[in-house]
């Protein structure tokens, strides 16, 4: 006799009253029928009954629950045959492959592991709900890049053994821009002004390469905030942006975005107070408390005074100071007091420092740049200090950390450096150009931290119109655990001068070098060196008589020991995008006995930066060398200094300035000297179109300098001045400097040369 108890469907929907009434039976046996890639074992396993089990209404109900809530079937059914139990089902079909057509904006494999994240996946129960939401959540992947006007339809191919396949339509059409940007209400600032701070902008002439005019929700609402933060660091408390409205033409090309704002009064600081355990001097809270009473009200200054006392305090060993500033705003004054309440805390130190995610970099490496101490006083300047020198060591893309309290306890942390590795091995070849020297082709090979011991071994040839060059390096930065660093050099090089049109000879050296690094400071450090260099020099019959006779009293071969010392103190922010700080060096190379030249060249540069609003800065740069021979020897001439050009006073021919003499096609050739003198002046602002991007620059600039022979008198009269525009791109393939000189002051024989570039590294 066979009894069909409960439809699936019904007890899916928990209706209460079975179809009859049965008697509780014991279970001989459980059979499953209906399944085509479902395992016996799976439903068996899904099954609250066993064979052996009494059975009852109740359970039938629990098993057909049980079964859909798997959600590997459409239909259950429990029937009963003999005292055993049958389990019949309808499988759902499985996805056996997902494609897509007219997909461009997309790789399709980063597509297919999106939709997987939503439930829809090869090999993954079928299920048409959970299509849909694929179906949406790819719709919102092309909202996100600004395709408004994408369309995407699905198709479903039942295939052999309960499968389907799944086929996803897209048409992708084109990108709508943000055709305007409107801010209603601003009278006190020029519209125009407060557009140019959001990074969403209307369609520039670079925008397709920025993508800056494609419409972002989330980067609307970065903009919003920019714009609050503007007038609130202005002063304008009350200021409230009262609706934004984002609207599309119909062909869902064009966006127009349309912002209402109220910018209020403008208020001042009428009172600063301190209150609560002021644990540090008076003194220190003067100078870290930058709002003061008369200012004007800044939210910035106001954010970065709190900061600025709970860095300080952290600095001190308490990790988790609390301070707040409480206003009282006075709208009738436009007068705004604040009280800052400081809580210090207790003071912790550090349990333990943890370094995690070095799985190929050795754990010795990054614990030696750490600077704060385990068991010692936390310290936030010393623990950001570490994450800096841990950033700069450039093994990893990223370095976070975090200071939790070790529990149990209210006196301690643990510092915990959590770091992503990057690939430090590097294997390029380049080309580059430049005005000077035409074509530059370069290859390399270079491990910055060799079998992750943070050693760096690099091979390099470079090959130009003028130089060329091959050598390999090895620099060990922690050749003593006092951070004393030890580096070999090997290397050959050949310049011929004539390429650059300069006074006409070549040079073929080969050297070997030995040098060491120690750390004065924690931005301070001196190099000291010793090379040995054989250097063969070639003149010609139209060389000057200087070189000439050079090679006639010293040979056309020279072997030098050179030693070289040099200081350097790097302050800047950045060192590709740089807005601040101050950067020094000097280096002096001396040819010591006792091989067969004597000389000593040396020179200093000094650089500063100055940050001007958000994005723009300006440069000062001064350079001045110094060479001379000693011990009754020359200076070597393919030792001189030259100026001119990329790099020096831009507008006037790479090398050119300086000493000249007339070589025998009438034309004069550049010689070079013994002192430089280079002054550098530059505003560096953003590429207009490009939001800030800080990847394209725009510079005006003023270049000062000249060379002078050691036969003749330093006379600044004698400087060349230039001034122009600068273009500087760091592109993928390397970087590019561009520039358009026009000397201010220059000599009827100067050599000109307006427009200058430069693509790729040229060494």
């Amino acid at each position: 006799m066979k009894l069909k108890l409960l439809s699936g469907l019904l007890a899916a929907l928990y209706v209460a009253a079975p179809a009859f009434a049965f008697d509780t039976f014991v279970v001989k046996d459980i059979r499953v029928e209906g399944i085509q890639r479902t395992e016996a074992g799976t439903v068996f396993t899904y099954l609250p009954v066993k064979v052996g089990d009494r059975f009852s209404e109740g359970q039938a109900k629990e098993s057909i629950r049980a079964l859909f809530a798997t959600g590997f079937f459409d239909d259950v059914r429990i029937e009963v045959e003999n005292d055993v139990l049958v389990v019949v089902v309808d499988e759902r079909p499985a996805v056996a492959q997902i494609d897509f057509s007219g997909v461009k904006e997309f790789d399709k494999e980063a597509l297919k592991k999106g939709l997987k994240d939503v439930g829809l996946g090869e090999s993954r129960i079928f299920d048409r709900s959970v299509l849909e939401r694929a179906e949406q959540e790819l719709k919102r992947q092309y909202l996100t890049r600004g395709k408004y006007a994408a369309t995407v339809q699905t198709t479903v191919t039942p295939l052999e053994r309960n499968r389907v396949a799944v086929r996803f339509d897209v048409e992708e059409g084109d990108v709508a821009k943000i055709r305007q940007i409107k801010i209603v209400g601003a009278s006190l600032f020029e519209e125009e002004d407060l557009v140019d701070l959001f990074e969403q902008t209307t369609p520039g002439w670079l925008t397709w390469y920025t993508k800056s005019d494609q419409y972002s929700k989330q980067k609307l609402s970065g903009d919003l905030e920019t714009l609050r933060s503007f007038y609130l660091n202005q002063g304008y408390l009350d200021f409230s942006i009262d609706s934004t409205q984002v609207s599309i033409t119909p062909d869902k090309k064009d966006i127009y975005i349309t912002i209402a704002i109220t910018e209020g009064a403008k208020y001042s600081v009428s009172a600063v107070t301190l209150t609560g355990d002021l644990i540090l001097p008076d003194e220190v809270y003067k100078d870290i408390v930058t709002v003061k009473a008369g200012d004007v009200f800044s939210r910035e200054a106001l954010t970065n005074t709190n900061k600025a006392i709970t860095d300080r305090l952290g600095n001190e060993g308490y990790a988790f100071a609390n301070v707040n500033a409480a206003p009282e705003v006075d709208r009738e004054k436009h007068e705004v007091a604040f009280t800052i309440f400081v809580d210090p805390g207790k003071r912790v130190y550090v349990r333990r420092i943890n370094v995690e995610g070095n799985d190929r970099t050795r754990d010795e490496v990054a614990r030696r740049e750490m600077r704060q101490m385990e068991g010692a006083w936390y310290d936030g300047e010393k623990i950001n200090k570490s994450k800096v020198r841990l950033d700069r060591l450039g093994f990893f893309e990223e370095v976070a950390v975090q200071t939790p309290a070790v529990p149990g306890t209210t006196d301690q942390v643990d510092v915990n450096f959590k770091v992503k590795e990057r690939q430090t091995g590097n294997l390029s070849l380049g080309v580059g150009f430049s005005s000077s020297d035409s074509v530059v082709l370069s290859a390399a090979v270079a491990q910055q931290n060799l079998f992750g011991s943070g050693n760096a071994l690099n091979l390099q040839l470079n090959t130009s119109a003028s130089t060329r060059t091959y050598s390999l390096s090895y620099t060990n930065p922690y050749y003593t655990v006092d951070g004393i660093s030890r580096g070999f050099d090997v290397y050959h090089r050949t310049y011929d001068a004539d390429t650059l049109d300069l006074a006409r000879y070549k040079t073929a050296s080969t050297g070997l070098g030995l040098r060491y690094g120690f750390p004065i400071a924690e931005d301070d450090r001196i190099n000291v060196g010793l090379t040995v260099d054989r250097t063969e020099v070639t003149t010609f019959d139209d060389s000057p008589v200087q070189y000439k006779e050079f090679v006639t009293a010293f040979g056309n071969e020279a072997t030098s020991l050179l030693g070289s010392i040099s200081w350097s103190r790097d302050g800047r922010d950045s060192l590709i995008y740089p807005r601040k700080g101050m950067y020094q060096r000097a280096f002096m190379e001396v040819a010591i006995p006792p091989a067969e030249l004597r000389y000593v060249k040396a020179s200093y540069q000094h650089q500063y930066w100055l940050p001007i609003g958000q994005d723009s800065a300006f440069m000062l740069n001064g350079e001045v060398g110094w060479a001379v021979g000693y011990g009754g020897k020359p200076l070597p001439f393919f030792k001189n200094f030259y100026a001119g050009g990329i790099g020096s006073v831009r507008g006037f021919k790479q090398s050119s300035l300086g000493p000249r003499i007339l070589n025998t096609d009438g034309d004069l050739d550049s010689v070079g000297g013994n002192r430089r003198l280079i002054a550098n002046a530059e505003y560096y602002f953003p590429l207009p179109g490009t939001g800030r991007d800080r990847s394209f620059r725009l510079s005006a600039f003023v270049d000062v300098g000249n060379v002078w022979g050691q036969d003749e008198k330093l006379e600044f009269t004698e400087l060349r001045y230039s001034a122009g525009l600068g273009f500087s791109w760091s592109s993928p393939i390397g970087p590019l400097k561009l520039s358009v000189g026009f000397p201010l002051k220059k000599e009827e024989d100067d050599k000109i040369q307006r427009f200058q570039f430069q693509l790729g590294s040229v060494f």
